[in-house]
């Protein structure tokens, strides 16, 4: 249940870092209340994770699952670039994590 907790976690991450990019100093209503929500959420499923996933693995996990996603959204929504070797970089990422995930 922890590791779905994270996971779940990691994904608010990409909503609250997706939504910062339009609250607009915070003036943006619905997006400031998205990110406040997400946030909130992405840090609570995070500390619920680390009662039972030891903190440096649940950290780089969710960080982890945050930056891909991120990522990834900026490249399906926004037109960022989708090189390569950007996309092995990512690939890189989620071994990383899988590699973590197998050794706890």
């Amino acid at each position: 249940m922890a590791w779905f907790l994270l996971i779940l976690g990691g994904l608010c991450e990409v909503g609250f870092t997706t939504s910062l990019r339009f609250v607009d100093g915070f003036r943006n209503v619905p997006w400031t209340i998205a990110f406040l929500i997400s946030v909130s959420l992405s840090m609570g499923l995070l500390e619920f994770a680390a009662r039972s996933i030891p903190m440096g693995t649940a950290y780089a996990v969710w960080g982890g699952i945050g930056a891909v996603g991120t990522v990834l959204v900026g490249m399906a929504f926004f037109g960022e670039p989708t090189g390569t070797v950007r996309v092995l970089l990512i690939l890189g990422i989620v071994a990383a994590i899988a590699g973590l995930r197998l050794t706890a």
